[in-house]
């Protein structure tokens, strides 16, 4: 009796603790070679540094599905893109954990492998930073795989609308989120969208914004979030400020977040930083919709 006791203990202890959660599902998202990159023909890797986990040289895309417990779904889903200046995704702190939070939230979660840079060594952080990031030859150099990752952004919202139904999600609430290189993705396809590829909510998040020209607000742009540190390494924060005049200015909906403290790439980490908290404040932006 006392070992039945003590396993159907373990049993409850390990419900709670995976409360929210369910079993995660990786789906290709194009059926065969991803438009535009067919000639790729290196093979995706993974770099660990301690709990992190960066996976680099990505050739075919991939939506890695959270999907919320039935009991507490919302019908929500967002569309998670980790950062890494393309050369990289910072999968654990821009992605899974972002996906778990909101899962605890009731709502589905599907981060997104898009395409990056080839990188020739075991170590795509130190190629990355060769490169000097962020200088104009820099982002004059990854424009082609910035396009690209755009456009797995939009096949994504495509492909989780269809799919709907099958994950208990209503349709016309899938939005988009990207920090740093992923929020570039998240205000890419915010600017170039077709009908079926349209988020119905957007959320850049220390983006990069000069990659894809000032393409015009389009006329049933979604409303947007953004938050970024003032203290931003690269100075992402004015990216941010230019991003939310641009929505305002063409009637849009906007809020604005600038930390004063954060650095750039603060994603779920806890730092004792007023960004701390960003996650609480876009949590209560979607949930109090205009």
């Amino acid at each position: 009796m006392r070992l039945q006791r003590l396993i159907s203990l373990f049993v409850f202890v390990l419900f709670i603790c995976n409360y929210g959660f369910t079993q995660n599902k990786t789906i290709r998202l194009y059926e065969g070679s991803a438009p535009g990159s067919e000639s790729w023909d290196w093979n995706e890797e993974i770099m660990k540094m301690g709990a992190a986990e960066f996976s680099y040289n990505i050739v075919h895309p991939e939506l890695i599905v959270f999907e919320a417990q039935a009991e507490i779904a919302t019908g929500q889903a967002v569309i998670v893109c980790p950062g890494g200046g393309f050369h990289f995704l910072s999968m654990k702190n821009e992605g899974y954990d972002v996906a778990k939070w909101l899962n605890e939230k009731g709502i589905t979660a599907i981060v997104l492998k898009y395409r990056t840079e080839h990188c020739f060594s075991d170590n795509p952080m130190q190629e990355f930073m060769q490169k000097q990031p962020n200088t104009d030859k820099f982002n004059k150099d990854i424009e082609p795989v910035v396009g690209m990752a755009i456009e797995d952004g939009k096949a994504a919202i495509a492909y989780v609308r269809e799919h709907a139904v099958d994950w208990n999600i209503k349709a016309d609430k899938i939005g988009i989120m990207g920090f740093s290189a992923g929020g570039t993705v998240t205000a890419g396809v915010a600017f170039k969208y077709e009908t079926k590829s349209r988020p119905d909510f957007a959320a850049p998040i220390y983006p990069y914004v000069g990659s894809f020209g000032n393409p015009p607000v389009p006329d049933d742009a979604p409303a947007i979030f953004i938050a970024a540190a003032t203290d931003d390494t690269f100075g992402f924060q004015t990216h941010c400020t230019r991003l939310y005049n641009t929505w305002t200015e063409a009637g849009k909906s906007a809020e604005l977040h600038i930390y004063r403290k954060g650095g750039h790439g603060f994603g779920m980490q806890k730092q004792n930083a007023p960004t701390d908290m960003w996650i609480d404040r876009f949590y209560e932006w979607l949930t109090n919709p205009d």
